[in-house]
């Protein structure tokens, strides 16, 4: 038995009775929840520019990474001969793929329009920026997507300023949260 995405819901207008087509709960989960998370991006780095981008995966990892079994910390973008690659990104070699399936830790190709690599480009070539990618994640339409950062090291007063802030706002929150209830 195949399993339908589409509930039917009765709906009853002033105009007449009908069947309204809604989306089930797997639709309205959505794709974008992410594969992978890399949240050592967000503390390590200032972003500057995001990007979204397509990667090119051999059919193996798309089922690992439908099984979210993916690891984004410690890797980065880079452009070489006009191509973006994504380095370091570790997806766990799937278990039912013939013949041990692909290589965990293997360059894999970011695909992006020649005016975003440009753009990219031109900014790397500056002092101080990287490319990294914050998450893994499904599209819409079940496309593997990528989502990169140009990004800037922090220093570790920023960081820990980062934090205080961080605190701060907690505390506000918590302390308006009182008061709201009353």
């Amino acid at each position: 038995m195949i399993p339908c995405l589409l509930s039917l819901v009765w709906v009853a207008k002033a105009g007449g009775d009908r069947y309204d087509v809604g989306m089930s709960n797997k639709e309205k989960k959505g794709f974008d929840s992410p594969a992978a998370f890399n949240k050592k991006a967000y503390r390590d780095f200032e972003l500057v520019e995001k990007f979204e981008a397509g990667l090119q995966l051999r059919g193996s990892e798309v089922k690992s990474l439908r099984g979210a079994a993916a690891d984004l910390s410690g890797s980065y973008a880079r452009l070489e001969q006009g191509e973006c690659w994504l380095i370091g990104a570790k997806i766990a070699p799937y278990a039912m793929a013939r013949e041990g399936g692909h290589d965990p830790v293997r360059k894999r190709k970011v695909l992006l329009h020649k005016a975003e690599l440009h753009r990219i480009s031109v900014k790397l070539e500056q002092r101080g920026f990287t490319l990294v990618p914050l998450r893994l994640y499904f599209s819409g339409r079940g496309l593997a997507k990528v989502e990169l950062a140009l990004a800037r090291g922090k220093r570790q007063y920023d960081k820990r300023a980062t934090i205080a802030e961080r605190g701060q706002k907690r505390d506000l929150d918590r302390d308006m949260k009182k008061y709201r209830k009353r």
